[in-house]
């Protein structure tokens, strides 16, 4: 009998993760149309306690709307201009920095050949070639603009989740079979995204406007540019911030010199500082409540899985999972492995509490 409810149980087991492997297919195949729906529910969260805000000081709902729409549309099309020029003036003056490049180093390469090590310049360029520093920001980029490219779609959808957005959790509500027991997991989602996507995208909004501002002073190229690349990379966990100062940095050190370098590397160092380890704790609380591993393999799986808009919403999804695994009485062992506490873990399994 045990031995049945053992093969019963990897069937059951080969069988979800046959599900799984379904599902994330027909996900990938099907990201024409999931990606553009998925970025508007984001923006549509992040758009909603502005229109409530209006809302409260008796402005009506479809003028608000109309006008955050409309606003949202003109920023769009004037910062795809902006970076679309940059990035083509950048491209165009590529060999130039390519030239300076081998300037600046000229002096290592002479030290070189004094004690006998020969170095082409050929070397030099493949190693520290600035376009090969530029590509993944460019990458993610165009990911992001083709994208956008669907914008009166998005910007409908936009529209009508935002008119259905003070309905939803109601039907929710009544749509579950047991609405008492689901509806505090239900709130619970909804304010943990909205808190983290508000949070996160005026956080980011800081970053962007501060390291615009700063690259200003120093005299960098593409201020403009580089600001709204710190703006989008900083919703990637871990690595965006760092993905973002890498061609600043180096076009800093191309165009003014290593000590305009070091500034701006230290500039990027104490905004992202402060603003990861200070700002945004002190808002968000507790935390995401997931692990620092988990962040970094959820920004791998969604960004395979979605592409560039994958990356910049890997860690709100990957939220909605784990929530979703908490209500569940068999995935609440996976959302513990998600989690970044193990004193979750006595409500659950009847051990004593951590000290």
């Amino acid at each position: 009998m045990k031995r049945l409810e053992g093969v019963s149980l990897a069937y059951r087991g080969f069988a979800v993760m046959a599900f799984l492997v379904i599902i994330l297919a027909g996900i990938k195949a099907a990201s024409t149309i999931v990606v553009p729906f998925v970025l508007s529910a984001f923006i549509a969260v992040i758009c909603n306690p502005v229109i409530q805000w209006l809302v409260r000081h008796r402005i009506p709902k479809v003028v608000a709307v109309s006008l955050l729409m409309l606003f949202i549309v003109l920023m769009g099309l004037w910062l795809a201009s902006v970076v679309g020029s940059s990035v083509n003036d950048f491209t165009r003056q590529l060999p130039h920095y390519q030239t300076q490049l081998i300037d600046q180093f000229a002096w290592i390469l002479d030290k070189l050949k004094e004690f006998n090590i020969q170095i082409s310049k050929e070397k030099v360029l493949a190693l520290f070639d600035p376009g090969v520093a530029l590509s993944m920001t460019t990458n993610m980029l165009s990911g992001v603009g083709n994208v956008m490219a669907n914008l009166f779609l998005i910007i409908l959808t936009i529209v009508f989740m935002l008119f259905e957005a003070s309905e939803m959790p109601k039907k929710l509500h009544f749509a579950l079979d047991d609405p008492d027991m689901r509806l505090k997991q239900i709130d619970k989602v909804l304010q943990s995204i909205n808190q983290y996507m508000v949070i996160k995208t005026l956080v980011s909004l800081a970053t962007g406007v501060i390291v615009g501002l700063g690259l200003w002073i120093v005299g960098v190229d593409y201020a403009l540019l580089w600001a709204v690349i710190a703006f989008l990379f900083n919703y990637i966990p871990n690595i965006g911030s760092i993905i973002a100062a890498v061609p600043a940095v180096l076009l800093a050190f191309l165009q003014l010199g290593p000590a305009s370098a070091g500034v701006v590397a230290g500039l990027y160092l104490a905004v992202n500082t402060v603003m990861g380890n200070i700002v945004e704790p002190k808002f968000m609380g507790r935390g995401l409540g997931l692990s620092t591993l988990v962040v970094f393999l959820s920004l791998i799986f969604w960004g395979w899985l979605l592409g560039s808009v994958g990356m910049l919403l890997s860690v709100p999804l990957t939220m909605i999972v784990k929530i979703a695994l908490e209500s569940s009485n068999s995935g609440q062992w996976l959302a513990v492995m998600l989690s970044d506490r193990v004193d979750e873990l006595p409500s659950r399994t009847g051990l004593p509490p951590q000290p």
